[in-house]
């Protein structure tokens, strides 16, 4: 009867690192879309473009400044 037990076990214990490492795993990360805010390429063209306007604006100065 205990043979039988660690026969189940082992069984089990294969089907389920089978199932988890066999060879139609597909990657958890591979399926997932990407918004815009986590698409790095996206963030680095974003600060890139405010750089730009920030630079092209002219230097008015603080509208409270007593001159």
């Amino acid at each position: 009867m205990l043979y039988l037990l660690a026969l189940i076990g082992l069984v089990v214990v294969a089907f389920l690192l089978w199932k988890a490492f066999g060879p139609d795993t597909k990657p958890v990360l591979g399926d997932r879309v990407l918004g815009p805010d986590d698409d790095p390429d996206f963030l680095w063209r974003m600060g890139r473009e405010n750089r730009r306007k920030k630079s092209d604006e002219p230097d008015t100065g603080s509208p409270d400044k007593a001159g």
